[in-house]
């Protein structure tokens, strides 16, 4: 599966490829009224070019190896820098963490690439990389489609709740 597609790093002239690939997201999962594509499009365009250059996100795509012109799929995590907490008591080592913190985003393949494995390698680098980075959580909200990957993965559901409206 991965000698079909090579992955790599987003680079700010990605941008328009993944805001495009958020919007669509939304828009798949019935969360972007009629007329709002196009807002969320550009506005995910602007927010995504600061976050990129400043290094608080960090996105992977998937390139068909015998389509190298094209993005399959792609996704990335924003870094959050949080307060130190106390780790889960099956944490070894260390019993405080340092707070830092990333949430996965952007999980998105071409409908035409789905159920070839892109999503499971963008996530398994992503997993990769929060190891190496030594991240103390790695977070995502997941949607009805992709929950059982994720669960796949090894994610599991946990406690947050979210003020209702927000």
């Amino acid at each position: 599966m991965s000698e079909r597609f090579t992955i790599r790093l987003a680079t700010p002239e990605d941008v328009d490829a993944i805001a495009e690939h958020r919007a669509r997201m939304f828009d798949e999962m019935g969360q972007v009224p009629p007329d709002a594509f196009e807002i969320l499009r550009a506005k995910s365009r602007e927010r995504l070019r600061d976050l990129v250059i400043r290094g608080e996100y960090i996105g992977w795509l998937a390139i068909p190896t015998q389509r190298p012109d094209i993005v399959a799929g792609g996704a990335g995590v924003q870094l959050r820098e949080v307060l130190p907490h106390p780790l889960p008591r099956a944490a070894e080592g260390n019993k405080i963490a340092d707070g830092r913190h990333a949430i996965i985003l952007n999980v998105f393949t071409e409908p035409e690439w789905r159920r070839q494995g892109v999503a499971v390698l963008l996530l398994q680098r992503i997993i990769d990389w929060a190891r190496t980075e030594r991240l103390d959580r790695l977070v995502l909200h997941a949607s009805e489609a992709g929950r059982s990957l994720y669960e796949r993965l090894g994610f599991v559901d946990a406690n947050e709740m979210r003020l209702a409206g927000h």
